[in-house]
């Protein structure tokens, strides 16, 4: 069973993450070959003040 895990900062409506989910799974089911029902997408928000690129927290860019 795939599993995909998208992390992404808060801030996407839950219409955003429904359309992402539906075409990553159309996707994901093309290309992998795989039923939709094994594929499962996990959506993880990380605030940015938890997120660091280039040794700056994302909240002081």
């Amino acid at each position: 069973m795939p599993i995909l895990h998208l992390q992404m900062h808060p801030g996407r409506t839950d219409d955003q993450k429904r359309a992402f989910a539906r075409e990553v799974t159309k996707a994901a089911v093309e290309t992998l070959a795989c039923p939709p029902e094994s594929l499962e997408i996990l959506i993880t928000e990380i605030a940015k003040d938890s997120w660091a690129v280039g040794g700056k927290l994302k909240s002081e860019a």
